[in-house]
């Protein structure tokens, strides 16, 4: 079953790592996202860490367990799990792999509002897409060999998963160009036929 509700990736890291790595200082899960280059493959950011640490232990998801100091270091907090970040967990990590996630693109509104001042440069306005989209397959690809080594065999995944919706937009872009004097045709027609 295929649900639509939102999945919070940043709460789904952090009680995901305190339960399988058991406890850690926020300084700990952001060196841990760094480790896995978790930004590369997930929307979660390193530097959205602690403000998330925070809201989990207001909703008593984690709690601090005990307090470390590191030689010169800040005394740092340790969070562990609460069992309500279990519950919570289970229902996160559930939800995510029911979940698909499919956004809009603002791109389809700007096409279907054109605007008669944008016809004549849209031709260069799709190859300039189309160009970037090649560029990200491209980096995907280069991140894909440098990282890949790290990566476990369902980020591996994870990561052609992300390079075939890139392939994806760039077919479609293909697409759109091919139809490009059509919808231009159309376009002029009726801005024209609502003079």
């Amino acid at each position: 079953m295929c649900k639509t509700s939102f999945v919070s990736s940043i709460r789904l890291f952090i009680l995901g790592s305190l339960s399988e790595s058991g406890p850690m200082h926020g300084h700990g899960l952001r060196l841990l996202a760094e480790q896995e280059h978790v930004d590369e493959w997930a929307d979660v950011t390193p530097s959205s860490i602690y403000g998330a640490i925070k809201r989990l232990a207001k909703e008593d998801l984690i709690e601090t367990l005990r307090l470390e100091k590191h030689g010169n270091y800040p005394e740092r907090q340790v969070y562990g799990i609460t069992a309500a970040g279990l519950k919570s967990l289970k229902v996160i990590r559930s939800s995510a792999l029911e979940t698909i996630v499919h956004r809009p693109d603002p791109f389809d509104l700007a096409m279907a509002r054109l605007g008669e001042e944008n016809l004549n440069g849209l031709k260069t306005l799709l190859e300039t897409r189309l160009a970037e989209l090649h560029v990200r397959v491209g980096a995907e690809q280069t991140k894909a060999h440098r990282i890949g080594h790290y990566r476990t065999v369902t980020e591996r995944a994870i990561s052609r998963h992300d390079l075939h919706r890139l392939r994806g937009e760039i077919s479609w872009h293909e697409e759109l160009l091919g139809q490009l004097p059509e919808i231009v045709a159309d376009e002029q027609s009726r801005k024209r036929s609502s003079k």
